[in-house]
Order: structure tokens, then C-alpha cells, then sequence
């Protein structure tokens, strides 16, 4: 039963002391204490909180000692690490995460207000000044965590607690969803890209190979670490298609292995590509990253990123008049929601028809230098 006591304030004024005490064969298993300023508030608040731990498994939880969100994010990492190894980037997110202030909160802590209150300081200047895409990011590894932290651990969290949140930053005008780009290289651009690599190539024959790399993102459609990971014994000859290792996916990453047709003009630079080493393009993909933007800033093309190309490579099929089953076959894409945002058209037919540089990247000689040395040890 719940006991209401009538304190005197050293300010003057009466406080209400409400607590409750419960006895289990004559000891106390739990009690709590709240003072209010009202005798009536005080009597709320007993009825309320003795109906709710009058509920199964309600002391259980209240005398349960409260464990930080940091390490329920330890757990997850270390438990699911086990049985499919995390990608860098959630597991990098997860970490920084539980390093800020928002580690430190208990799991019952960890409402959609104080997700809220999170937000509003990542993206102010204390909190490193993000953009709501970043932002966005953060939540949605957050949301995979709280989502099993109490089925399968038994914390005290609230599941919906990040998708509470982000409804409340659309109402405040927060994007915490990516803009959708709709850029595609433009042909004068490819050729200066591409007169910039070849002669790279002159001065440093085992440098990256970049124009074959090029050439095969756009006729492929594959992004930069997925060229990188494809070896010569993921092909499938008969049906000119390759395993895809590892295809990122949101709600799944390592593992997502995908069968993905190569178009013709994609096959015929692969199979340019010497057999001496297990990958097919054994090349590091942040060095394809950093090549390409130092290339683009030298030759001063406006915002080109190397995953502009994969957007061109999948328009161009639409442009060609494929339907949606076979640029998926070609993508990997599982369906037309995610497949649009490549999709951006400029008219019909083949913008590579008769492209200049296609014979020419074919034949172009491939020195792998060191990167068989190293394949062989």
C-alpha cells in the first residue's frame, strides 16, 4: 500500500511524500518515493504506479539494475557479429554512437524525446555539424539495435522509439533521407576523364587501370568495391553473368550474394582483364574512389562522382527500351522503388551506340605489377 506524508518546506509550504512499500513474507522487495507539491498529485500518482507494478513482471523490472544504451550496443555488435559479420560503415556508426552523451543513457532513457533531443544536437555544431542524410544513417543503425533489444535481450526499451523520432523531425522539416541525385556524366566529360587515365597510364603503366574501371561501371552498373571483390571464379559463362558478393542492401549487407547478367560490353572488358590474380580488377576501391575525385577536381567537372556512373550505366538500359526485370537482372535491384532513383532519362536508344572509347579500353594492355606478387603469396 501506498503511504501519502505531509513534509514542511524550508521555504515554506507543505511538500507531499508519496511512497510504496511492498512486503513479500515480511520484507520489503521494492519500494520508491516521489514528492509533490499537491496532496491530490500525490494520490494520483500511488494509484497509478501501484496498478502499474500490480502487473506480471513489474517488480521484476523495476529492481532490475539498468544497463547503459553503450552496452546493449556492445551486445549487439558482439552477438551479431557471430553469425554475419557486420559492414564497416554500421558497425563504425554504432561505435561513435555509443561514444556521445547518448551511450551514457540508461535503456529506459532511450525515448523518442531524447532521440529528438540527440538529433537537434548532431546537427548543431557541438555534435559535428551533420546533414540530415548523416543524421538519418544514425537512426536507422540505432533502430536495428532497439528493435531486438527487448525481444531477445529483455531490456527495457521502446522499439518504436527511432520511428517516433523521425516522425517527429519530418514535422520540424528534418530530411533524414538521402536527396536522390539525378546526375550522369556527359559525354565530353567521359572523354576527358578519359584522355586524363589513358595518359596516366602512359606514365605509370601498373597504376590503376582507371579507364577499364570506368568503362566496366558504367556497361555494368556495379559500384566501386562490388568491381573490386568479383573474381574470375564467380562467372558463369554460359549465362555471362557474375556473382556479386556481398551487394549492399538496407536490410542486409554480408551475405547478399547476387547473380547480375553483364551486359556485352561490360563481358568483353572483364574478359580484356589478365587472369593472374583470384579478383578479376584487384584493385583497392578506396584508391578507384580517391583517383576519380582528384581526376575530377584537376579536370574541374561540377560535383562527378564515381557512383554517377552506375546511374548513367542503369538509364542507359531504360533508354535501350529494356523493361524493368531486365535491368534489374543487370543491377541486382529487387524492386522498381530502389531502381528508380537510377533512373534518369535524356531520350531513347543507345547513348553508347558507335562510342569511341569502347575499342579502345578493350585493347588497352593491363601491368598489375606488385598485385601478383602479393595474389601469389
Amino acid at each position: 500500500m501506498g503511504t501519502i506524508t505531509a513534509r514542511p518546506r524550508k521555504g515554506g509550504g507543505v511538500g507531499y511524500t508519496a511512497q510504496i512499500r511492498i512486503k513479500r513474507e515480511g520484507k520489503v522487495v521494492y519500494q520508491e518515493s516521489q514528492t509533490f507539491d499537491r496532496k491530490q498529485t500525490a494520490q494520483a500518482w500511488v494509484k497509478r504506479r501501484e496498478t502499474e507494478l500490480a502487473e506480471p513482471g513489474a517488480l521484476a523490472r523495476a529492481n532490475r539494475k539498468a544497463s547503459m544504451l553503450r552496452d546493449i550496443i556492445d551486445q549487439y555488435l558482439e552477438e551479431y557479429e557471430r553469425i554475419r559479420p557486420l559492414g564497416k560503415t554500421k558497425r563504425a556508426t554504432l561505435k561513435a554512437i555509443s561514444s556521445t552523451w547518448l551511450g551514457d543513457l540508461a535503456d529506459a532513457e532511450v525515448t523518442s524525446q531524447r532521440l529528438v533531443e540527440y538529433a537537434t544536437w548532431r546537427m548543431g555544431p557541438d555534435g559535428g555539424g551533420v546533414k540530415g542524410q548523416t543524421l538519418g544513417n544514425d537512426l536507422a543503425h540505432l533502430g536495428a539495435v532497439l528493435s531486438v533489444a527487448k525481444p531477445a535481450w529483455g531490456y527495457d526499451v521502446d522499439p518504436h522509439a527511432v520511428g517516433d523520432a523521425r516522425k517527429v523531425l519530418r514535422k520540424l522539416g528534418v530530411r533524414t533521407k538521402s536527396s536522390e541525385r539525378d546526375r550522369r556524366p556527359a559525354a565530353d566529360e567521359l572523354d576527358k576523364l578519359l584522355e586524363y587515365f589513358f595518359e596516366t597510364q602512359k606514365r605509370r603503366p601498373s597504376s590503376i587501370n582507371m579507364p577499364k574501371i570506368i568503362g566496366f561501371a558504367i556497361f555494368s552498373t556495379r559500384r566501386q568495391e562490388e568491381i573490386t571483390r568479383i573474381r574470375w571464379a564467380d562467372l558463369d559463362e554460359k549465362r555471362q553473368a557474375v556473382l556479386v558478393r556481398d551487394m549492399k542492401n538496407p536490410g542486409q549487407k554480408i551475405g547478399n550474394d547476387v547473380w547480375c547478367h553483364l551486359p556485352d560490353e561490360a563481358w568483353a572488358i572483364l574478359k580484356s582483364m589478365p587472369r593472374h590474380c583470384e579478383e578479376i580488377f584487384p584493385y583497392n576501391s578506396y584508391s578507384i574512389s580517391a583517383s576519380f575525385t582528384r581526376a575530377g577536381k584537376f579536370l574541374e567537372l561540377n560535383d562527378l562522382r564515381f557512383h554517377d556512373l552506375r546511374h548513367d550505366g542503369v538509364s542507359r538500359l531504360f533508354e535501350m527500351d529494356w523493361d524493368i526485370p531486365r535491368v534489374a537482372s543487370v543491377s541486382g535491384h529487387r524492386d522498381w522503388n530502389s531502381l528508380r532513383r537510377y533512373t534518369h532519362l535524356r531520350g531513347r536508344g543507345d547513348p553508347y551506340a558507335g562510342w569511341h572509347w569502347l575499342e579502345r579500353i578493350i585493347a588497352a594492355p593491363v601491368e598489375l605489377g606488385a598485385r601478383v606478387e602479393e595474389a601469389g603469396r
